[in-house]
């Protein structure tokens, strides 16, 4: 159970408007718990109308999504960390498949989905249960015709219909669930052929139908009577929205859930302005969100076009602003930071590429849709999911979009709005080098639930690999140490004032109190490059700090500058982390550290005496010295921390030279 203090601090996150949204809420699982609300679902009215936005595009080859349609009908599964899970055939939708816990079916509305007590753990349980693999299935049947990819379909939901009764379980409990769950069902029905499918032919085809209709239905009418409205109103309620809006498109059978579809269309058009900065980059704070978030918009926009009601223009352009924010942030070499929250949480999946890249792929989509020679250079090909949306001229126009001649992508240097600014140059060649630093807002709202305590914290990419990085999230609701740690100013490459986080965590998807980041300078000249910023994290100690960092780029002998000006008047333990890729093999001279990076060697240095030097791997969640690359795993990587003790104002200066190895 939650604690006492989590209650009232989530309490204290909330306005007198969300209080009340939240009672009626609590209201009505009041009525549902005792049984006083029924689940009716009117008959369905069949237009004849199909509206299709996923498609087989001509040329591609059937054998990998049959190896993965084969491996799903016989019970393996990848969950996570979890390679060549087995599950059961059909699964025991109810069991999380990491700790073998067994949920109980009580009602929805009161199971605690957060206590590992009772669930296990929820986001291996939740996975399965988006139905990601039965488009997969689908995908399988579109191109084979095979007719044991769509019984399995059946199976899978004729069984996960009987084991999830309507608001009991834990696949009740969470609304973003539902409008995933909806969107992979929607593309799986588009697969299959849609209401004439083969598959709903006889009586119990007719049966089969009729029940998976009257779940989507309750599906809609479940998502819209929970909206994560107001504090909660993140990728949740964009989720959300998406899963109704497709459904509407996919399902147009009934008139309230197109009303409901209508109304979720416009939650989409006011929470993509509202939840992505001009500048394309997302509030959250959080890469790996970006690309999630920008599926359900992608998505939803193409159900809209296909069913003749598409978005207004600001919607596409603001698509298009981040698409150019993600191409910005990836390197030569493909590698995009992994700055704020990642859960490894995807909206479908489409392609089975052993080298699909989420990033790669969402810019090849966006070279298509806008037209855009240079995206289309920077993802350098089209994949598999990019021709399932757009279809059987996705391959020939990309194609056309790569001839048009070599139209580099410039990214952008600045992001104002979203707070990240690009120092560097020779940007896309193997001669690259990128410093990304981070003066962004926490987070999103007032809880900034995924966003991590990185004010002013840089990565360094040189030559299209990683050198000083972000060491991503790797824990949730579990592990709760090691949630704190990964989301703490320790675990970035920033500085760290008397041990205390910037901002402090009161949950793990909540921040009590917000460090505020904000730039002072940012130029760009042919000889030098410099930013200038600082934030309040430690303006609340006894003796207010502030951290005010600047970094000079000088383009002739391509050495980064990093001084950090403390300004206080008492005495306070600092200490500097540098987070080096776990790719590496760091040398410690003295208090220098010496990287080879390629074609590069890097020099990491302080510019005075240290205090006290120490290097850590695989330390303790208090030390460091990890990393994770993928949601459940974390393994050793080097961190260096530089201590020194300060009295009043203080300048400590870090120099890095990235040199040609063979010079």
């Amino acid at each position: 159970m939650q604690s006492l203090r989590w209650y009232l601090n989530r309490l204290g996150r909330m306005s007198p408007a969300e209080i009340g949204y939240r009672l009626s809420i609590a209201k009505r699982s009041t009525v549902a718990r005792l049984g006083l609300s029924k689940a009716r679902v009117p008959a369905p009215s069949f237009s004849g109308e199909t509206h299709r936005f996923v498609q087989a595009a001509p040329g591609l080859s059937d054998a990998a999504y049959t190896r993965a349609a084969d491996k799903i009908i016989a019970g393996e599964h990848s969950i996570f960390n979890l390679k060549s899970c087995q599950i059961a055939n059909p699964p025991d939708w109810n069991t999380d498949p990491l700790t073998g816990r067994r949920a109980p079916l009580v009602n929805a509305y009161v199971l605690d989905y957060r206590d590992q007590r009772i669930v296990g753990n929820i986001k291996y349980l939740w996975e399965p249960n988006r139905h990601l693999h039965l488009p997969t299935l689908a995908q399988a049947y579109a191109l084979t015709g095979d007719v044991r990819y769509a019984t399995e379909i059946r199976r899978h939901l004729e069984s996960w219909i009987e084991q999830c009764p309507y608001l009991r379980g834990p696949n009740w409990t969470s609304a973003l669930e539902f409008g995933i769950r909806l969107i992979n069902w929607s593309v799986a029905w588009q697969l299959l052929g849609g209401e004439r499918s083969a598959i709903f032919s006889g009586e119990s085809g007719r049966a089969f139908l009729d029940a998976w209709l009257r779940s989507v239905y309750l599906h809609a009418q479940a998502v819209v009577q929970n909206l994560s409205r107001f504090s909660s109103a993140n990728n949740h309620l964009v989720g959300e929205a998406a899963g109704v809006w497709v459904a509407s498109v996919t399902w147009p059978y009934w008139p309230r859930l197109q009303s409901w579809g209508e109304k979720c269309r416009r939650v989409l058009a006011e929470e993509i302005l509202a939840q992505n900065a001009a500048d394309g980059g997302n509030r959250e704070q959080a890469f790996s969100y970006q690309q999630f978030v920008f599926d359900f918009f992608l998505i939803s926009g193409l159900a809209a076009r296909s069913c003749g009601a598409d978005f207004d223009p600001p919607y596409w352009q603001r698509l298009e602003r981040m698409i150019e924010y993600l191409a910005s942030m990836m390197d030569v070499g493909g590698n995009v930071p992994m700055i704020g929250d990642a859960d490894d949480g995807f909206v479908v999946r489409l392609s089975q590429e052993e080298d699909f890249s989420p990033y790669r792929s969402l810019i090849a989509t966006g070279a298509l849709l806008f037209e855009r020679s240079d995206l289309a250079r920077k993802a350098g090909r089209i994949d598999h999911k990019t021709c399932w949306l757009i279809g059987e001229e996705a391959q020939p126009r990309f194609e056309r979009l790569l001839g048009i001649g070599p139209v580099l992508f410039k990214p952008r240097r600045d992001h104002p709005d979203s707070g990240y600014f690009l120092l560097g140059d020779r940007f896309e060649t193997e001669d690259e080098i990128r410093l990304l630093v981070d003066a962004g807002p926490l987070g999103y709202l007032s809880l900034a639930a995924h966003g991590h305590a990185d004010s002013l914290a840089v990565v360094l990419n040189a030559g299209g690999m990683d050198i000083l990085v972000d060491p991503g999230t790797y824990a949730y609701h579990t592990e709760p140490e090691w949630r704190r740690y990964f989301r703490s100013t320790r675990a970035h490459n920033t500085v760290f004032v008397d041990d205390e986080d910037q901002s402090v965590q009161s949950g793990n998807f909540m921040w009590s109190r917000h460090a505020n980041s904000r730039y002072l300078e940012f130029s760009v000249t042919d000889s030098m490059q410099r930013f200038v910023g600082q934030h309040d994290g430690y303006e609340c100690l006894s003796d207010p700090v502030t951290h005010r960092r600047e970094i000079v780029f000088d383009t002739a002998t391509r050495q980064i500058e990093i001084r950090d000006m403390i300004q206080c008047t008492g005495s306070h333990n600092v200490a500097r982390h540098w987070h080096i890729s776990e790719q590496l093999v760091p040398v410690v001279r003295g208090d220098a550290c010496v990287v080879v990076a390629g074609q590069f060697t890097v020099v990491i240095e302080p510019g005075e005496p240290i205090g006290l030097a120490k290097v850590y791997r695989g330390g303790t969640h208090r030390e460091g010295g990890w990393i994770s690359r993928s949601f459940g795993n974390k393994e050793p990587c080097t961190t260096l921390r530089w201590e020194n003790a300060i009295h009043g104002n203080t300048m400590l200066v870090t120099r890095i030279r990235c040199t040609p190895s063979a010079a």
